[in-house]
């Protein structure tokens, strides 16, 4: 059984090195996190235990050690890696120059160079501080984005952690077709409505295809 475990995460990491996390669903990207604190098991499943005890990514990572070692199979080992992943992010941050996004060239251009080249339709939340600085990004949704499936309730509760004043989304259309759909628009006005009801204001949704970019706010779509 070990040798079958070892060959499935060589080819694991042989697909990451070729190409990169983009490739990978949520729970392959934590099973293979996992394999180097528990080196001798399938991390498989307990990937997406963890996900449906947290509930994603985001959860995960910002769970405190004494309740990720309440899961069944997750150690002190796993805990503290996967505790420490957030926090050497949050430090690597500390050097790093400010991004303002406050005009609608610049979170186009912002979500242009982090949505390049990526063949996975991916929506992202970025929260923004009175003068636009970027205080915190995550991807809300990977694969298949249905702007319908998206929970408003998430976004709003990331925007109040996060201690922002203001929201922009972005997705991309990998078929090439930088246009919103009367999905996306339905969608992102409940989000707007939803964020004013926390005096929190949603500046604009960004569609990417490539390497261009439209604006919702500036096609006077969110108005």
């Amino acid at each position: 059984m070990g040798s079958v475990h070892q060959g499935h995460r060589a080819r694991q990491r042989k697909k990451l090195l070729e190409n990169g996390p983009r490739a990978f669903a949520d729970h392959e990207l934590l099973e293979m996190l996992l394999y180097y604190a528990i080196p001798r098991r399938d991390t498989n499943e307990l990937a997406h235990r963890l996900l449906e005890r947290f509930g994603s990514l985001q959860g995960v990572f910002s769970a405190p050690v004494e309740e990720l070692s309440t899961v069944e199979g997750v150690g002190e080992n796993a805990a503290v890696l996967l505790s420490l992943v957030p926090q050497i992010w949050q430090r690597s941050l500390q050097g790093a120059p400010e991004r303002i996004l406050n005009s609608v060239d610049k979170c186009g251009e912002y979500f242009a160079e982090l949505l390049s080249g990526s063949r996975r339709e991916m929506l992202w939340q970025v929260c923004l501080d009175g003068k636009g600085k970027v205080l915190s990004s995550r991807c809300l949704a990977e694969g298949d984005v249905s702007m319908a499936a998206v929970s408003v309730r998430q976004v709003v509760e990331y925007a109040l952690r996060a201690g922002a004043v203001a929201v922009v989304l972005a997705h991309n259309h990998p078929s090439g077709v930088a246009l919103p759909s009367q999905e996306d628009c339905a969608t992102t006005r409940l989000i707007r409505d939803a964020l004013r009801t926390m005096n929190i204001q949603l500046v604009d949704h960004i569609i990417v295809a490539d390497g261009d970019y439209v604006s919702m706010a500036a096609s006077g779509l969110l108005i």
